[in-house]
């Protein structure tokens, strides 16, 4: 039989369910047969590119009203926009969309219906999604000590495989690439460095989260030390231990003072970090601190906290109980007891007695005497008495009877002459045994103490000092500028700025550059309280004045500076170095809560928690920094060195500019010309510093520009795949960085003016900062979105062959052009951007080998490759996106 392939399939489908209807298989192996009931179309395999769309669909016949529900790896998926489409009476048709499918979209679905508690389901299908590679295993961070080998992993995978990894150390590339999953042997490091890998196949580039090699270090002192649980004779002591050092806390020492001794020590493994202290004495007071050990060392101890023991009844009861007794009272008196005995604030003293043999009622009294009327009715009676606390009552006395003293007398009169005899003997052996020694030994009392000669031929003198002395010198001096060598210029500029180094406490590392490390630390200020702080320290081996005269040049242009954007100078001080001539400057800055803008950029998208920047607040970045570089042109100061790292997130996400290392300012002109050789950020400095080492405020805002870039970019590095020493041959070519991806065409344009090749055709800081204005003005609340892809793929349907196309150039006609301009200028700009037309892509990201498309233009690829050498078309024609 001949038919249409569309008859055809609806003829299958009816002798499908002919066979259905006979008690057949079912047409679905998921469901159990129902007659009538049956899909007529069920979701096809699909094989999609990571960011494209994908669409299933599934078609039930049988039903009036259907519910039908997608499934996806056993889960039902829910869908506020399903549609059903009606094919004919009781058939349905209904479709599951995707609009950009990512990773985890991958899986099998199928549709089901309900039918009288019965599932129906239809045939499977598998949607496989290609893309840049996925990590499986990321590099996790590492804690080692200084120049131990370790090692590092990471894994990705396609599809498309394979799958190939390169690492980057320390900002090195470490070997070449090789297949995933990868371990790399290092060999060991002696400070903390960065460290990241990347997963390449044919269809692009993925970079891994940035993990930190930790050296092990002390651990920081147990923080929130608190005492829970006092109970009579023992607490419950909690801590929070500080920082660990990158290294396991082993144990904890917890050490406790009593009222005038030091305690014993104790020694916990931890976790958990708790102990409970027994042997305590009561309504007593104590003071606890810890300290916790890594495999490097101790921490230091946390500060003292004390405690006092609740109340308990007194220990001991009260002594020498006496009485006095005339016709007219009975006075009892008895001795107080001592704080430790009474174990709490004595309430009153309680005295029972009885008389006959018949108890009385018992007595209260506030002090250690009782006096009762009626001295008569007391003879021969007996009385005890206790002392009593809020908690109750202590143990009894002995008992004491009352009887006349004529009676008293007689009966002790016999036992007091035999203690008198006692007393007599024990007294003349004491004064034999003083002679003795007054005999033997001869005392020689001096100004400053007692001085012995013992019994012997040899003579020997031993010294016992009346008075001690301390002799201790005084602190060492504070170092001054003096010590420094510096200019007595910049002396002056920095002597009323001048901290003590002993108001300020250090902390853990922040941060560490080429000359010097950033560290946290607390400043005690005037009114006793503490600031915290963060520190510029230079290197310790830099033993030149000139280093040190440079180091301090920084903070003295940060001294005169006001303004909410631009870091303010908090003081500078020296840190004395033993054995050494010079000591160490350290600059004092404001602690800044969320670090350098750069890192913050990143940890949005690639940290372990990725999280949503709205095109308001990246736009208001670059506002902060236009105005902190505005405020600094017109103090005629010229950064050299604007980047994202050198920008600064306060608590409030205000930015502030800062590191002003390269910083000068220009007295005489409008440009500086650099004399000497230095490290200079290449990729972010103008193209006429480079040519010729000169440097301006149009030279800053060429560097705002490419800052601009890195924050629509999310912190990516500029010119991806482009050396540094490559640089200046792009950048003369007319190339500039790309348009990032979900970058407005007016915020680029913005980026792409501060790229013109003559200088005073770039716009000034105050025209930059009316820009940003009105683009923030023009900004609606964002809509909230997903996390940024950290890709570059812009193919709609890869499968087809086409080539991918970037984002779509804005038509400016010839950029970069402005009033004033000379012709030979103009003739330059012309070249340059035809040059910028004819090469494009971006070197980072690979989607697949040009395969011969027309581009929007109407020019075949092929012919656009005829400007680029033979070389560079063989080894990096995988590596264009967009040409």
């Amino acid at each position: 039989m001949f038919c249409s392939p569309q008859l055809c399939c609806l003829w299958n489908v009816v002798t499908i369910n002919a066979f259905l209807d006979q008690g057949m298989s079912s047409l679905s192996v998921y469901g159990p047969p129902s007659p009538g009931i049956r899909f007529t179309k069920s979701p096809a395999n699909l094989t999609v590119t990571q960011g494209n769309s994908a669409r299933l669909g599934c078609a039930v016949e049988g039903l009036s009203e259907p519910e039908i529900a997608w499934m996806k790896d056993g889960e039902k998926l829910y869908s506020t926009d399903q549609m059903y489409i009606t094919l004919e009476a009781q058939h349905w048709e209904t479709f599951h969309s995707m609009k950009s499918v990512q990773q985890q979209d991958a899986g099998k679905y199928w549709c089901e219906v309900e039918f009288h508690g019965m599932s129906i389901s239809s045939e499977p299908a598998w949607i496989t999604v290609e893309g840049v590679p996925h990590f499986v295993l990321e590099p996790q961070d590492v804690a080692t000590f200084p120049a131990l080998p370790f090692n590092l992993t990471c894994a990705a995978v396609g599809p498309p495989e394979p799958v190939e990894v390169l690492w980057w150390v320390g900002g090195q590339q470490k070997g070449n690439a090789q297949p995933s999953p990868s371990v790399l042997r290092v060999s060991g490091v002696n400070e903390s460095v960065k460290f990241y890998c990347e997963a390449k196949n044919a269809r692009g580039l993925s970079v891994s989260r940035t993990g930190t090699v930790h050296i092990k270090v002390l651990p920081e002192a147990p923080q929130d030390v608190q005492v829970l649980q006092v109970l009579e004779s023992n607490i419950t002591l909690v801590w929070v231990p500080g920082f660990n050092g990158h290294s396991d806390l082993n144990t904890c020492t917890i050490q406790k003072s009593g009222r005038k001794v030091q305690l014993p020590v104790w020694r916990e493994m931890v976790p958990p970090y708790q102990k409970v202290i027994g042997g305590l004495d009561c309504y007593s007071n104590y003071s606890v601190r810890v300290q916790c050990d890594n495999e490097v060392g101790s921490s230091p101890f946390s500060p003292w906290v004390g405690f006092q023991t609740p109340e308990s009844v007194p220990l001991v009861a009260p002594k020498n109980l006496t009485f006095d007794l005339t016709e007219q009272q009975l006075s009892l008196s008895w001795a107080t007891l001592k704080e430790e005995e009474l174990r709490g604030r004595l309430q009153a003293y309680k005295i029972q007695w009885d008389q006959g043999g018949v108890s009385q009622d018992e007595l209260l009294f506030k002090e250690n005497v009782a006096r009762l009327s009626g001295g008569g009715r007391f003879f021969n009676a007996t009385f005890q008495v206790s002392a009593c606390t809020v908690v109750g009552c202590g143990p009894w006395s002995q008992p004491v009877l009352v009887m006349p003293a004529s009676v008293l007398h007689r009966s002790t009169q016999r036992g007091h002459m035999w203690v008198g005899l006692l007393l007599g003997l024990l007294v003349a052996t004491m004064l034999g045994l003083l002679l003795t020694v007054l005999v033997h030994r001869r005392n020689k009392e001096t100004q400053f103490g007692s001085a012995f000669k013992p019994p012997g031929d040899e003579s020997s003198v031993s010294f016992t000092a009346a008075r001690s002395f301390n002799r201790q010198g005084q602190d060492p001096t504070e170092s001054t500028l003096d010590s420094l060598g510096i200019n007595d210029d910049l002396k002056t500029k920095l002597q009323d700025v001048l901290i003590p180094e002993r108001l300020l406490t250090l902390g853990h590392m922040l941060g560490k550059g080429e000359f010097g490390s950033v560290r946290e630390a607390f400043l005690k200020i005037e009114d006793s309280s503490v600031q915290k702080v963060a520190v510029k320290v230079l290197k310790t081996d830099i033993t030149s004045s000139s280093d040190i005269e440079q180091c301090l040049k920084e903070a003295a242009y940060m001294k005169d500076f006001h303004h909410p954007n631009v870091i303010q100078l908090i003081g500078v001080s020296l840190h004395r170095r033993p054995q050494q001539r010079l000591p160490i400057p350290m600059v004092i800055l404001p602690f800044m809560k969320h670090g350098d803008l750069h890192t913050f950029l990143l940890m949005s998208r690639l940290g372990d928690e990725p999280f949503m920047l709205s095109l308001q607040t990246l736009v208001q970045f670059m506002l902060d920094i236009a105005q902190g570089m505005e405020y600094l042109s017109s103090k005629n100061i010229i950064h050299r060195d604007l980047a994202a790292r050198n920008c600064m997130l306060n608590e409030n996400m205000t930015v502030c500019v800062a590191d002003f290392g390269l910083s000068k300012k220009i007295y005489s002109g409008d440009y500086y010309r650099q004399g000497s050789v230095s490290k200079l950020p290449v990729k972010w400095i103008a193209l006429e510093s480079l040519a010729d080492n000169v440097y301006t405020t149009q030279s800053d805002v060429w560097s705002f520009g490419v800052t601009m870039w890195e924050i629509m970019a999310r912190g990516q590095t500029p010119y991806p795949g482009v050396e540094n020493s490559e640089i200046y041959e792009y950048l003369i070519r007319g190339e500039r960085l790309k348009q990032p991806p979900d970058c407005r065409d007016d915020i680029y344009e913005i980026i792409h003016s501060c790229w013109s090749p003559v200088p005073k055709c770039r716009p000034t800081f105050q025209r930059l900062i009316e820009q940003l204005e009105g683009i923030q003005a023009s900004l609606s609340p964002a809509p909230n979105k997903e996390p940024l892809l950290y890709v570059n793929l812009n193919a709609e349907d890869s499968d087809q062959g086409a080539v991918a196309s970037g984002p779509e150039e804005p038509s400016w006609g010839v950029p970069w052009q402005c009033v004033g301009m000379e012709e030979d200028e103009k003739d330059w700009l012309m070249i340059a951007s035809g040059a910028a037309r004819a090469i494009g892509g971006d070197y980072r990201y690979i989607i697949g080998p040009p395969s011969g498309g027309i581009d929007e233009d109407g020019r075949q690829v092929s012919e656009m490759l005829e400007g680029i050498p033979e070389d560079v078309k063989e080894e990096d024609e995988d590596f264009i996106i967009n040409v």
